[in-house]
């Protein structure tokens, strides 16, 4: 009797200890996902996520959610051995002052790769330039490039390359206007009709933003690249002086003007060149109501892109932008009264971004951090 009552008290001890099935489930879930975050941890230095603003005249690359390359799109190569000298700001310190055996060229042109090979080395200089000092292995790249909206599948076919070789495994590609969009804190998802006017240095893109697609968009090819040949060509007519391409950049940048009367006028600028009568060096003092006379072409040109985007809007979404206004991003945003004079064309509120010049790189940056939730992502 006493060996039948010990028996069944080791088999109750047994069943308390024996676990039921669903217990059993829960246990090795549990174990399954910690050991998948292990490996995730483990794993996660041999990817490298960055988000890149590929433009025309600069290349901006956000990693960590930080900006870490802010540099010129321009790379230095020696024509002799075709190496890489120099990429981003020490190559743009070489532009125009190189000898025969060096040549700097800006890979971009219009907002498209216009050589390929170049574009290739720019973007692996600086993707070296995340972090620097020698590793034991690259990691696999997963990128997002922002793109014009309006160019061709060969064009994209470019970009895409270009990124693959210089290392990427997972390429995106997103449209410009609605990374500007997404990096001045619009809810592109929405049903409301947003007018997102982008001028960078190749292309000026104007589009209209509504659910999460560009609804209508005009894309020209005439944005801070034509403003710096506008002066330089103003420069050799009017005043008989050849300047290089950095001066007539700086010229913009010290007193470009959309309009001949500012509030806030800026200083005039002493300009240095050479006599085109005597080839000596000369320097010459320019306004900023000179500079305004010189790009008035140009911008009367975005202008007209501007009212052919607006007609071509659905009337519920041109209602939607009379209350909301037109958004302004990219370099040219900061061209003096500029938002002034497309208001006084358009009879629309225009609104500068915080900060145009990366209006788009933070925009692409959130679409990085978001590619399942996005459907315009172009994989």
């Amino acid at each position: 009797m006493a060996d039948k009552v010990l028996k069944m008290s080791a088999t109750t001890e047994k069943m308390k200890k024996k676990p039921t099935p669903e217990v059993l489930i829960v246990e090795e879930t549990i174990k399954e996902n910690t050991n998948n975050k292990r490996k995730m941890g483990l794993f996660d230095f041999l990817t490298q996520e960055i988000a890149i603003d590929l433009g025309t005249a600069n290349t901006l690359i956000i990693h960590n959610d930080k900006v870490v390359v802010d540099e010129p799109s321009i790379v230095a190569i020696d024509r002799m051995t075709g190496k890489v000298l120099a990429v981003g700001k020490q190559a743009m310190m070489m532009h125009g002052k190189t000898h025969e055996n060096i040549k700097t060229i800006r890979p971009l042109k219009d907002g498209v790769i216009a050589d390929f090979d170049a574009a290739e080395n720019m973007i692996r200089g600086m993707i070296k330039m995340i972090n620097p000092g020698r590793r034991f292995f690259q990691p696999s790249l997963k990128m997002v490039i922002c793109i014009p909206s309006g160019i061709t599948e060969v064009e994209k076919r470019a970009v895409r390359d270009s990124a693959e070789h210089a290392g990427a495994k997972e390429v995106y590609l997103i449209h410009e206007p609605m990374a500007a969009a997404i990096g001045i804190g619009i809810d592109v998802e929405e049903p409301m009709g947003n007018m997102i006017i982008d001028i960078g240095g190749g292309t000026s893109e104007i589009a209209v933003i509504a659910l999460g697609g560009i609804v209508c968009d005009q894309s020209i090819r005439v944005a801070g690249d034509g403003f710096t040949m506008d002066i330089w060509d103003y420069m050799r007519r009017q005043h008989n002086i050849l300047i290089g391409e950095r001066s007539a950049e700086m010229i913009k940048i010290e007193v470009g003007s959309a309009l001949p009367e500012l509030d806030n006028p800026p200083h005039d600028y002493a300009v240095h060149g050479r006599d085109l009568m005597t080839g000596i060096p000369k320097e010459i003092t320019v306004t900023y109501s000179e500079i305004a006379h010189a790009l008035d072409k140009s911008i009367s040109k975005i202008e007209e892109a501007i009212l052919k985007a607006l007609e071509m809007t659905p009337p519920e979404l041109s209602a939607d932008i009379y209350r909301t206004g037109i958004y302004l991003t990219g370099g040219g945003a900061l061209l003096r009264g500029l938002d002034k004079r497309i208001g006084m064309k358009t009879k629309l509120p225009v609104h500068v971004a915080e900060d145009p010049l990366r209006a788009v790189v933070r925009g692409t940056g959130i679409a990085l951090k978001n590619i399942d939730r996005y459907k315009f992502l172009i994989p």
